[in-house]
């Protein structure tokens, strides 16, 4: 059973850097974290729960803050949404909106990114800038079958990005899924962690397959800003520990992120009048992946570690 009550307010977070999956400068939910049964899945912290009976909070009026830095993940799955689509209206509101949803729009910004957690939608999705997005969770989601399917019907219906954002179960959650006695066992005696990573890296390796991004594209991905910039060394660094793949390099790289998304500066300005390298603080790994990226729009590091990154499950098999 599901009850909804209004509140007042929206849920708001300030980011000063880019975050993994979603990469939003700031996020908004006008929902509750809990929201669907049996299993309620809170992308904002990535964690999952269980429960029969939800009281569901909804904002009743909104009201953006006066100053909202995009991008804007605006966190509106579930069944709420199907019902008040505040979701919707504050990705018409809010600049550069991210819509992480199960269901489509009837109305976007043309520069709005329409992100998908609902394979039945897919088809409905495909007048908009959209992408798949696949929350990893033992079992449900880490069947191949179910990966290959998801990735076809994504690619058939005009998808840009299959990107995977790996889910944590609390203890309610795992009974819920818990329907067998091997099933159960994993769940709570084993480590999901490397399930979850190997899921991860071959869903990106589907995602290569069928010509599509392997993370989720912000609104002005194109550009070269210093959020997008700080986007480039974050999930560089975020796959090279989670591969356990030069983990001190990869810690320098998350902080050079970091200074990058709080220069006064645009990162343009820099190299065109001297150098990335008169930014102290950035780390020479840094200053070259970003200025290959600065004059291509892409680097040679980079692509190295996303080609390492996409390893299916199956390879050799």
């Amino acid at each position: 059973m599901i009850l909804y009550r209004k509140t007042p307010q929206l849920r708001v977070r300030r980011l000063a850097a880019p975050e993994p999956p979603f990469w939003a400068a700031t996020t908004v939910s006008p929902y509750s974290s809990r929201r669907t049964t049996p299993i309620a899945i809170d992308y904002l912290t990535l964690r999952a729960t269980a429960g029969e009976r939800l009281d569901v909070t909804v904002c009743e009026r909104i009201e953006l803050p006066p100053r909202i830095d995009g991008p804007v993940l605006i966190e509106a799955t579930g069944t709420a949404e199907t019902v008040f689509r505040r979701g919707e209206e504050i990705a018409n509101l809010a600049g550069d909106p991210i819509l992480l949803t199960d269901v489509v729009p009837e109305r976007l910004p043309a520069e709005a990114i329409l992100a998908l957690t609902n394979s039945a939608a897919f088809e409905a999705a495909s007048g908009y800038r959209w992408g798949a997005v696949i929350p990893v969770m033992y079992p449900v989601t880490t069947k191949l079958d179910v990966l290959n399917e998801l990735a076809a019907s994504a690619r058939k219906h005009g998808a840009r990005f299959l990107a995977a954002v790996s889910i944590e179960l609390d203890a309610t959650a795992k009974h819920a899924l818990g329907t067998d006695d091997e099933t159960y066992e994993m769940l709570f005696h084993a480590d999901l962690e490397p399930i979850h990573t190997a899921t991860e890296r071959h869903i990106a390796a589907l995602a290569a397959k069928h010509g599509m991004a392997d993370f989720i594209i912000p609104p002005h991905w194109e550009q070269r800003s210093n959020w997008n910039g700080a986007i480039v060394l974050t999930l560089a660094a975020s796959r090279m520990i989670a591969m356990d793949y030069e983990p001190e390099l990869a810690g320098t790289l998350a902080r050079s992120a970091r200074i990058v998304a709080e220069l006064d500066k645009p990162l343009e300005r820099i190299a065109e009048a001297a150098s990335l390298s008169i930014v102290e603080a950035l780390d020479e790994v840094s200053v070259d992946i970003l200025t290959e990226w600065l004059e291509s729009g892409s680097a040679a590091f980079v692509r190295k570690i996303d080609e390492m990154w996409r390893l299916r499950r199956d390879h050799g098999v």
